[in-house]
């Protein structure tokens, strides 16, 4: 029995808010069960130095965890002067992630930056920062198009994250910090709306898997990214 009492293939209850701040091109509030992560894209009609006069656009990430997001106080890393490694890996993620899904010809040479921060973490924050950072991305890119600065919509699909892991001996979908602490193993799938791949992380924390339990795996990711994309497009319809 899982602590949550949801089947094995169940994703927590997810709701994806948006318009939630006045001055982002676009944002949302992604609630998976008790993660809640705040995305804002912002656009900027500029590139990094190393893409000037390319013709290529650029999709980057931010990621951050409020101080209370957790069970105690973590410091804010501005007051320490650097990002941890854990924030950097996750904001390198969440930017390859999104840029998997957009056509950088298209968004001509302009950067959308997506910030993601946590306002209360329960596992799983890195897949919700992807999910609803594909929401806000949708959005900004919905704000340019109807602008008439994008002649053509440089979205190519829908982009979504989901957890699994081995926990208590099976395969489930969608780790809360309860099962994530504890699990055998622990996957991060990143995934189009096509259920092709971008990316998977996945290990070993208490015990080896097989390759028939890793197979499970990604077919309760992908039952978990269908979920996921259909909640993006009923956010963004």
């Amino acid at each position: 029995m899982r602590p949550s009492g949801r089947s094995n293939d169940a994703l927590r209850d997810i709701t994806i808010e948006t318009g939630v701040t006045m001055h982002a091109e676009g944002s949302c509030i992604i609630k998976m069960g008790n993660t809640h992560v705040l995305c804002t894209a912002s656009v900027e009609e500029n590139v990094p130095p190393f893409l000037r006069k390319s013709g290529l656009g650029w999709v980057t990430a931010e990621y951050g965890m409020l101080p209370r997001a957790t069970t105690s106080r973590n410091r804010r890393e501005a007051t320490a002067g650097k990002q941890s490694g854990r924030t950097q890996e996750i904001q390198r993620l969440i930017g390859r992630s999104l840029r998997a899904g957009i056509d950088r010809v298209e968004l001509g040479e302009r950067q959308i930056t997506v910030d993601c921060d946590v306002i209360q973490a329960d596992g799983g924050t890195r897949c919700a920062s992807i999910t609803g950072g594909w929401v806000a991305l949708r959005l900004a890119v919905n704000k340019l198009l109807a602008q008439g600065t994008l002649k053509n919509d440089p979205l190519t699909g829908h982009v979504a994250a989901v957890s699994c892991g081995i926990y208590g001996g099976q395969p489930v979908l969608d780790l809360d910090y309860a099962e994530d602490s504890t699990a055998g193993t622990d996957a991060n799938f990143v995934m189009t709306d096509s259920l092709n791949m971008i990316e998977v992380q996945g290990s070993a924390e208490g015990a080896t898997f097989s390759r028939d339990e890793f197979n499970k795996l990604i077919d309760l990711a992908e039952k978990g990214a269908s979920e996921l994309v259909a909640a993006q497009k009923a956010a963004t319809s």
